[in-house]
């Protein structure tokens, strides 16, 4: 089951958020990074949960935009799934209700950004199965 989750259950998504960012440690922290920090500029989080009680197995965070490059757009900030419940379709079921929101918001389109690397491999092929394509290099400068 997909659901969105919202405070006070942000927590659930903590363990299948940290498969995705190593250097998250702390549960409490990444609950008051997300609703404290992110919530308030958009930030959304859905979540695949065996039992709406218990962890989530996968994740997506997103958020809603618009620029003049895209249009209105639905960016994807996380993907992430438990390394013991890969390839069993939570990842798919979530871009699939990512796409559903996008066009219940009447976006134009949806973007998101992968790291590059032999481990990242699995989440390029689901990415392509989805109907993303690579349309441009993404530029980072560290200060």
């Amino acid at each position: 089951m997909i659901i969105e989750l919202l405070p006070p259950n942000t927590g659930q998504a903590f363990d299948a958020m940290r498969a995705l960012r190593p250097a998250l440690v702390d549960p409490d922290d990444f609950v008051r990074q997300v609703d404290q920090r992110q919530r308030p500029s958009g930030y959304r989080l859905i979540a695949a949960l065996p039992d709406q009680e218990d962890s989530a197995v996968a994740v997506a965070g997103f958020r809603l935009g618009e620029n003049l490059a895209w249009g209105r757009h639905l960016y994807i900030d996380d993907v992430s799934t438990l390394p013991a419940a890969r390839k069993q379709g939570h990842a798919r079921l979530l871009l699939e209700w990512l796409h559903d929101e996008a066009r219940r918001l009447q976006c134009e389109q949806i973007h998101l950004d992968s790291g590059v690397g032999a481990d990242r491999t699995a989440a390029h092929r689901l990415y392509f199965n989805a109907g993303f394509r690579i349309s441009s290099h993404h530029f980072t400068l560290h200060i």
